[in-house]
């Protein structure tokens, strides 16, 4: 073992993130003065397969959101097994922690515990190193800067009007840099808050909790025709900006009748696939994201067949970051394209697996952030060294959010002419 990387210090600590609730952040500490420090994200649509948070359930503190037993269980289970470990040794360390952890869905120490962690020690390896944490995630590939897909119409669980649909997202893959797809989106995201101040008055420029404005609008036709009205007051069209929905349709899913309330209207399965379609034939619509609810990998699959060569079909809660899960959707044809989120898993070893099975079959990867975010940009290094080429990380607004962006920015500055950026390239067609 070169000593420099041998873990020396472990500990983690309660702070809050973009909602104002607790998470977990764990700060870990090389012999080689190495440092890395990273928290737990949190999301408000939640697949009912993703790895569990450990909170204080039953404590009056922050109601019952805290997270000081999985802090506990850090600062002595978890701080006892891997100090003096290797911190380059990332898949022997994932496997400490989910021994440690010992159950199916990392209920005991908590997925949020576990994915601060494992992120933490990487990131020292690399600060150990004194190399970019992309860099260290991707060597000399990781120079692909991702398609950023903006959410600046908020409905759904990220809201609190009427919207089903959770996500209303602008793609700008009609340039040829990263750099001017931001700016192409935050001139889009100044003309939609002119047209709704004007339009609906000062209430709908508030905006929800990935930046987004949350307007009163009553459905997603609304939705859709202010965005493009905004694409066009920018002075873009069809050929610079498309449109990306993530429906979350588990959220708007009625088990007990079986139906899906949506625009005020309850439909069945294939009424709401031909619903989609509809949309998808009059809007510009490149990426579909969790379509039906997270258990219905038949109409998963309908819907692949039908539009999956000219539209991303993305897997969110129905695959929860979980190569198992993928596994499942691979065999059956449900969807084309996977999100990609560190914490639903746990570990970055299976991110890594998810990604390395997603790409062997030809689904796109996407990196997202969730609702409840923290001030950390490392999902844009993550997005760059795993070459994912597309990110779903909010509006170009909110501290939390612009961390992100900006640091692809300073990516992409730092690669210079190395940098690649794929646009429309990172979709089945351009619209």
């Amino acid at each position: 073992m070169d000593f420099n990387f041998r873990i020396f210090d472990l500990r983690a600590r309660q702070i809050i993130d973009s909602r104002g609730n607790p998470t977990i952040e764990v700060e870990v500490l090389t012999e080689g003065y190495g440092v890395g420090i990273f928290a737990a994200p949190a999301g408000a649509s939640k697949g009912i397969f993703e790895a569990v948070e450990r909170r204080d359930r039953g404590d009056k503190r922050f109601g019952g959101k805290g997270v000081y037993s999985a802090v506990d269980l850090v600062n002595k289970d978890v701080s006892e097994v891997l100090i003096g470990m290797d911190s380059r040794k990332q898949f022997e360390i994932d496997r400490k922690l989910i021994e440690i952890d010992g159950t199916p869905n990392k209920s005991r120490i908590g997925g949020n515990a576990i994915v601060a962690t494992s992120i933490a020690v990487a990131l020292a390896a690399a600060d150990t190193y004194g190399i970019p944490f992309f860099k260290y995630i991707g060597g000399i590939n990781a120079n692909l800067l991702p398609v950023p897909m903006m959410n600046i119409i908020n409905g759904g669980k990220h809201a609190g009007n009427e919207l089903a649909i959770q996500e209303f997202m602008i793609v700008p893959a009609g340039v040829d840099r990263f750099s001017e797809a931001i700016r192409v989106a935050c001139e889009i995201y100044y003309e939609l808050k002119n047209y709704l101040k004007s339009n609906y008055g000062l209430s709908a420029i508030n905006v929800g909790d990935e930046g987004g404005f949350a307007p009163p609008f009553k459905t997603s036709e609304e939705a859709l025709k202010a965005l493009t009205t905004a694409i066009e007051k920018a002075g873009y069209d069809e050929s610079h900006v498309a449109i990306a929905l993530d429906a979350a349709a588990s959220s708007f899913y009625n088990e007990k009748e079986g139906v899906y309330l949506i625009d005020g209207k309850k439909l069945n399965s294939d009424e709401l696939l031909e619903y989609y379609m509809d949309l998808i034939n009059r809007f510009p619509i490149i990426s579909l994201e969790d379509p039906f609810q997270e258990e219905d990998f038949n109409k998963f699959a309908e819907i692949t067949s039908k539009i999956g060569k000219k539209v991303l079909i993305v897997g969110d809660d129905i695959f929860v970051t979980n190569p198992k899960r993928l596994e499942k959707g691979i065999k059956e044809g449900a969807a084309n394209a996977i999100l990609i989120k560190p914490n639903q898993i746990g570990t970055l070893s299976e991110t890594l697996e998810t990604i390395n099975l997603a790409r062997m079959n030809g689904y796109r990867t996407i990196m997202s952030h969730r609702s409840g975010q923290t001030e950390y940009p490392t999902i844009a290094d993550l997005a760059v060294g795993l070459r994912t080429g597309l990110i779903k990380t909010g509006a170009p607004a909110r501290g939390e959010r612009t961390a992100k962006y900006n640091r692809l920015l300073r990516i992409e500055e730092l690669l210079g002419d190395e940098s690649e950026f794929l646009g429309f390239k990172a979709f089945p067609r351009a619209p």
